[in-house]
């Protein structure tokens, strides 16, 4: 009887589309081992990589994807990321129109590329990360993987150096200190000096 209850008090306090470690869901059971063994057998949950299990949800459509953001956030046992496809440069106004099949993780923890549930992700590592995508980091972020762009990338820095005073000045700053590799920060000091922006707010 008391493992019945063990169960149920499990499953209510599943969330669908959620994601969860092991270690998540301990404090519900005193052998928890067993109780995910049933849990994924009754389908409750589904097991996605070793320790982490997803909680799937229905929809008329078949059952949806996990939730980005918690598959992430267990997977990295972190916060502090943000997740970004190449293709948004393009609303940037920059002058690039590529489109790129990829998802990029910007965090603290992981570097490479990972299949988590049906998506790969490229994991890229710094020192630091933000919790949310700005306008401004995807600016460094651009700068940072200018190398790796398709379109021309004198014309990606003539439009930026053009269009430099349509962002946060302050921002740009602090994101180029914070997640800009030392080439990138050069550049968009050159820029810069070059048109002599002043610091909006």
């Amino acid at each position: 009887m008391r493992q019945t209850e063990t169960l149920q008090r499990l499953k209510s306090n599943l969330i669908p589309g959620h994601v969860y470690r092991r270690s998540d869901l301990t404090s519900f059971s005193s052998n928890i081992d067993r109780h995910l063994i049933h849990l994924v057998e009754e389908g409750h949950l589904k097991k996605l990589s070793q320790g982490m299990y997803l909680a799937p949800r229905n929809t008329a459509f078949g059952e949806a994807p996990p939730d980005r953001k918690s598959l992430l956030q267990s997977f990295l046992k972190d916060d502090h990321f943000v997740v970004y496809g190449p293709s948004q440069f393009n609303m940037l106004g920059l002058g690039t129109t590529q489109l790129y099949n990829r998802l990029i993780v910007f965090n603290r923890k992981r570097v490479g590329e990972f299949n988590l549930g049906g998506l790969t992700y490229t994991f890229h590592r710094w020192r630091e990360a933000p919790k949310q995508l700005t306008p401004e980091f995807l600016i460094v972020e651009l700068l940072n993987r200018l190398n790796e762009l398709a379109e021309d990338r004198e014309q990606i820095i003539d439009r930026l150096s053009f269009k430099l005073k349509e962002f946060n000045r302050r921002k740009l700053l602090y994101a180029a200190t914070h997640y800009g590799t030392l080439s990138t920060q050069k550049k968009l000091e050159s820029i810069m000096k070059a048109k002599g922006t002043t610091e909006n707010e």
